[in-house]
């Protein structure tokens, strides 16, 4: 698949981010002397990659940049972390169907009116806060709007009102807005004041907020609605988009051009009257300019002060000295008039860009309007609930559901689960049960719904406590990279080791079906190490690991913190019903067979494949698992290293070396392995 998100990208030359001169082109564009106030000055290649940024607009735009006014920095510790993979696992504004956001949790949230809201609701999504004093801001003023439906309907009818204010103000700025972009400010900011009027007393500080950074545009709106015509041309250059009475000399010139017009409507009649042709027309094209047409038909009654000015197949135009005369001044008004519009709308057009810091004030407010406000729509449509976030470590939720796959499931009522995890005795789960049980959605609604708290969200349980998480990281399903040289085991492991490497004690891990692409006895290793890793290495991390790997169900027993969970199922005879349910306890069959059957699969398939597993499981490996995972590991069980060159190899490596594995059957397989094995012990 295409990585569609890296963009276009345009290669610079290392000058571009020279910090000094970086440093000197953005005090110099702020018109100021030092980035402190800014609170960025010590962020040394922040200010190369900003001035950079700054250079590369200068360039493309040509303009002064005015809409550019402020000049902040991103702190990660103030937002959740969510990489790329999790994002994509988590299909949180993309699909990993089409990439686009059908089906995506953004879809379910967003009952945005405005595109400023709807940009907003997409970066509060993929950043969640981390500190809970703002997160419940946003849960007071979501709390509020969920409440009061007559003034959350009342707000998101005027806030429906409203284009994009925010690139709207950044045309005018740069000179670039047409009047019709004008008119939309002017309606935008009446909707505004409307706003202002609705929301007033008893609200949470949230929206208290809103209402102060909204600001009073009577003024701007005033210029606009008394400068411009209510429905203005596209051309700016063409005239017809100033109101009347507005600029005297625009009046004047209109009325010079309109008694031109009646001049040449006497000028026809007169000419009929003279001639004694009644088919005479006076027109005008912007070719020739004002012409008198005569038919050939009547060219014997043309008189003689007329000048042969154009011949057509069945009329010839002419011009008399008088008509060239008056064509002279009606087409030197029209024009004057056409230019002074212009001129109008350009000095209107800068003084209402001389407000850009208001104006993009406001369109922030709005934004956050919007997204609370939808917000709240969607908690009343979908019957979400307000969480509680706190800084403890506990992660409770009581009647958990997919915010997506609910809203998908229309015909089917979606099967909500608990689950209580916390830095001590819960923090691991080891998740079994047979695929399609709904191991994945378990796991990845608990994500989701955590993001959802942290955004400011009401969320789809019936009670939720959430402990601030830092960083989220999901590793679900099997995916390559095969235009980057990668296979879906080496994706697989790249993309847990960044986990493993990244997360915190604060972090939620969300791992599903981890060494399933390499051989059984490799990914259950590979599979009990990351457990292990986790639990000794990153302590308090809350996680989530489903497998098939009955084996990692032991680590129970063996360590404190972990715990087994189940998506239970019921059997009838060789058939299963998934019941979706999470239990605590183990699950030592996958159903694997039946859920091939389900698919589809030929039926010879289905019962041959139930023969091989009942001679399987004749012989099954499992045994004493915990004896074969010890830290205190037998010599000669060390797995041979592809990385290291033994001085000499074992003996039994020739003997592996001669098998023929194209024509090994899976029982001379198990045989041989049985024989190897019995080997090996006596060799140690």
């Amino acid at each position: 698949m295409k990585d569609v998100s890296l963009g276009a990208v345009t290669v610079s030359g290392d000058w571009m981010f020279d910090i000094p001169l970086s440093l000197r082109d953005i005090k110099r564009h702020f018109m100021v002397e030092s980035l402190e106030g800014f609170g960025c000055g010590d962020l040394t290649l922040a200010i190369g990659a900003a001035g950079a940024l700054l250079k590369y607009l200068k360039d493309t735009q040509r303009s002064p940049l005015r809409n550019i006014d402020v000049i902040s920095s991103y702190r990660a510790s103030q937002f959740m972390a969510i990489d790329r993979n999790s994002q994509r696992h988590l299909e949180l504004v993309r699909n990993q169907d089409d990439l686009s956001s059908k089906g995506t949790l953004l879809e379910v949230l967003d009952e945005t009116k405005t595109p400023m809201g709807k940009r907003r609701l997409k970066r509060w999504m993929l950043n969640p806060l981390l500190d809970t004093g703002a997160i419940n801001d946003r849960l007071d003023a979501v709390q509020h709007l969920h409440d009061n439906g007559d003034r959350r309907g009342k707000v998101r009818g005027f806030l429906g009102g409203i284009y994009d204010i925010e690139r709207l103000s950044n045309k005018i700025s740069m000179g670039s807005a047409s009047a019709r972009d004008m008119i939309a400010l002017g309606v935008s900011l009446r909707s505004t004041e409307k706003l202002r009027d609705v929301l007033t007393g008893g609200m949470p500080a949230a929206l208290k907020d809103i209402v102060l950074g909204l600001g009073d545009f009577k003024d701007v709106t005033g210029w606009i609605e008394s400068c411009l015509v209510e429905d203005p041309p596209n051309a700016l250059k063409e005239g017809g988009l100033i109101k009347g009475g507005y600029d005297p000399g625009v009046d004047e010139l209109r009325t010079l051009v309109a008694g031109g017009k009646d001049w040449v409507a006497r000028l026809q009649k007169r000419e009929i009257e003279r001639t004694g042709i009644g088919s005479l027309k006076v027109g005008f094209n912007k070719v020739f300019g004002y012409y008198i047409e005569v038919t050939k038909t009547n060219l014997a009654a043309v008189p003689p002060d007329y000048i042969r000015k154009q011949t057509l197949v069945n009329a010839e135009r002419f011009v008399t000295p008088g008509l060239k005369e008056q064509e002279s001044r009606i087409i030197g008004a029209q024009e004057r008039v056409k230019n002074r519009e212009y001129e109008i709308f350009c000095r209107l057009r800068d003084k209402v860009g001389s407000e850009i810091e208001r104006l993009k004030r406001a369109a922030d407010r709005i934004a956050d309007l919007d997204v609370l406000s939808g917000l709240a729509e969607a908690a009343v449509k979908n019957r979400y609930s307000r969480p509680e976030v706190n800084t403890g470590g506990d992660l409770r939720i009581v009647e958990g559901r997919h915010p997506v796959l609910e809203k998908i499931m229309k015909d089917k009522e979606f099967v909500p689960n608990d689950v209580r995890m916390d830095a001590g005795d819960n923090r691991i789960f080891i998740i079994t049960g047979s695929n399609m049980a709904g191991k994945s959605t378990f796991m990845r609604q608990v994500a989701l719904i955590t993001i959802m708290a942290q955004m400011g969200s009401f969320v789809p349980a019936l009670e939720a406590e959430i402990g601030v998480v830092d960083r989220v990281f999901t590793r679900v399903g099997a995916s390559d990279r095969l235009y980057r040289g990668m296979s879906t085991f080496m994706v697989e492991m790249l993309e847990t080791a960044n986990i493993l490497n990244n997360a915190t004690g604060r972090s939620l891990i969300i791992l599903d079906e981890i060494g399933r692409g390499t051989s059984t006895f490799d990914g259950v290793s590979i599979a009990w190490a990351v457990v292990e890793f986790i639990h000794h290495r990153i302590p308090g991390a809350k996680t989530m690991f489903a497998t098939h790997y009955h084996e990692l169900t032991e680590l129970t027993g063996i360590t404190r913190g972990i715990k087994n969970y189940h998506l239970a199922v019921r059997e009838w005879g060789e058939e299963i019903v998934f019941l979706y349910k999470v239990k605590e306890g183990n699950c030592n069959e996958s159903f694997g067979i039946s859920v091939a059957k389900l698919a589809g699969m030929p039926a010879g398939v289905v019962k041959r494949a139930r023969e091989i597993l009942a001679n399987l499981q004749k012989d099954s490996f499992m045994g004493n698992v915990r004896s074969r995972f010890s830290e205190n590991e037998a010599p000669g069980g060390k797995q041979f290293d592809l990385s290291e060159d033994p001085l000499s190899e074992h003996p039994l490596i020739e003997k592996i070396k001669a098998v023929d594995t194209d024509r090994l059957t899976p029982l001379e397989a198990l045989s041989m392995l049985a024989e190897l094995k019995e080997e090996a012990g006596d060799s140690s």
